[in-house]
C-alpha cells in the first residue's frame, strides 16, 4: 500500500511538473523549420503563424527554411532535436507521405518519430485544361479520356501533390496518363497556356488568376469541399467519383516524445492565430483551408496519409525520376 501511494504522489507531481511547463513555455525563441525555399505556399503560411505565435508567446518564432532533398534535410533535422517543443517543423504530405514512399527510404519514419501538433490548413489543386481542350466538364473528361490513345497532364515536379492526384485519377478511372514533371509550378503554367501540354494539376492560389481571365478552363477541384476562391468549380467527388479528394495540406510537428501538455498548448494557441479574422482572411485569399485540428485527429490523418501514398506508388509502380 505504502509503494503504491509513492508511486500516486510522484506520478501527480509529474503531471503538476508538466502542467506547470506548458504553463511557462516557451521561455527562449521557437523555431519553425521549412523543407521548402522561401516565398512560396508553406512559408508564406507559415510566417503568418509565427508572427502570431510571437505577439501571442513574448518570445521570437523563428522561421528557418532548409531546403532540398525532398524535405529530408528538414525533416532529418527536427527529428533528431530535442522533443522539447522549441524545435518545429512546418512539414507538407511531399516530404512526410509522399517522399519516403516514392524514394523508398527516408532518415526519419514518418508515424514514429514526430509528434504530431495541429494540421494547420490544405490548399486545394484544379484541374484545369487548355480551352482548346474537347472536354468542358469533369465527365466530359472522363467519356473522352476512356477513349483517347494518349493523354498528357504536367505539374510541378515528382512527388508533388499536383503529380499524386493524376495518378490517384489514373488510378480511379483505369485511365494512363503520362506524367510530365516541371520544376515548379510556373513552367508548367506557361507550357500549358501555351498548349503544349493539355491537363495540368495546380495549386489553386496559380491557377485561378489564369481561370478567371479565360486563358484556362478548370474542369474539378480535386478536394473534398469547393473553395470560396472558385465556388462554381465542382469537386471531383460532386461530378460522380464519391470519396476522391486530394488536396495540398500543411502540418506542424515536433520530435517524438513532445510532453503533452507542450503539444496541447502550441495546438491551442495556433488555431487561435489562424482564427484571427485578419490572418484567416488572408489564408483564404491564398487559396488555404484553415484546418487546426487537435493532435490526435491529425495523429490519425498523418498514419492515413502515409498509408495512402504508400499503397499509391507500390500499385502504380511509381518511381524517383
Amino acid at each position: 500500500m505504502r509503494k503504491a501511494g509513492y508511486a500516486a504522489l510522484l506520478a501527480t507531481l509529474l503531471a503538476a511538473a508538466t502542467g506547470a511547463g506548458a504553463q511557462q513555455y516557451p521561455t527562449k525563441p521557437v523555431r519553425i523549420v521549412i523543407g521548402l525555399s522561401a516565398g512560396g505556399g508553406t512559408d508564406v503560411l507559415t510566417r503568418l503563424i509565427a508572427q502570431r505565435l510571437t505577439d501571442a508567446w513574448g518570445q521570437q518564432v523563428v522561421v528557418e527554411n532548409r531546403p532540398g532533398a525532398s524535405g529530408f534535410i528538414a525533416g532529418e533535422l527536427v527529428a533528431k532535436s530535442p522533443p522539447d517543443g522549441y524545435t518545429l517543423i512546418m512539414g507538407a504530405q511531399s516530404g512526410l507521405a509522399v517522399a519516403p514512399a516514392l524514394y523508398g527510404r527516408a532518415p526519419y519514419d514518418t508515424v514514429k518519430d514526430f509528434t504530431p501538433v495541429t494540421q494547420a490548413g490544405s490548399t486545394p489543386l484544379l484541374m484545369i485544361v487548355h480551352p482548346s481542350f474537347p472536354a468542358k466538364s469533369f465527365g466530359e473528361f472522363v467519356t473522352y479520356a476512356k477513349k483517347a490513345p494518349t493523354l498528357t497532364y504536367g505539374s510541378g515536379g515528382v512527388g508533388s501533390t499536383p503529380h499524386m492526384a493524376g495518378e490517384l485519377l489514373n488510378s480511379l478511372l483505369s485511365i494512363r496518363m503520362n506524367h510530365v514533371p516541371y520544376k515548379g509550378e510556373n513552367p508548367a503554367i506557361a507550357d500549358t497556356l501555351g498548349g503544349q501540354i493539355p491537363i495540368m494539376f495546380g495549386n489553386i492560389s496559380v491557377a485561378v488568376p489564369h481561370v478567371k481571365a479565360g486563358k484556362l478552363r478548370a474542369l474539378a477541384n480535386t478536394s473534398g469541399a469547393r473553395s470560396q476562391l472558385v465556388p462554381e468549380v465542382p469537386t471531383i467527388a460532386e461530378s460522380g467519383f464519391k470519396g476522391f479528394a486530394i488536396a495540398t495540406w500543411y502540418g506542424l510537428l515536433g520530435p517524438a516524445g513532445m510532453p503533452p501538455a507542450v503539444t496541447s498548448r502550441i495546438q491551442g494557441d495556433v488555431a487561435k492565430a489562424v482564427a484571427q479574422p485578419e490572418t484567416r482572411d488572408k489564408l483564404v485569399n491564398m487559396g488555404v483551408d484553415v484546418v487546426a485540428s487537435p493532435p490526435d485527429q491529425f495523429a490519425a490523418y498523418l498514419r492515413s496519409e502515409v498509408a495512402r501514398y504508400v499503397k499509391l506508388v507500390k500499385d502504380n509502380n511509381l518511381k524517383a525520376e
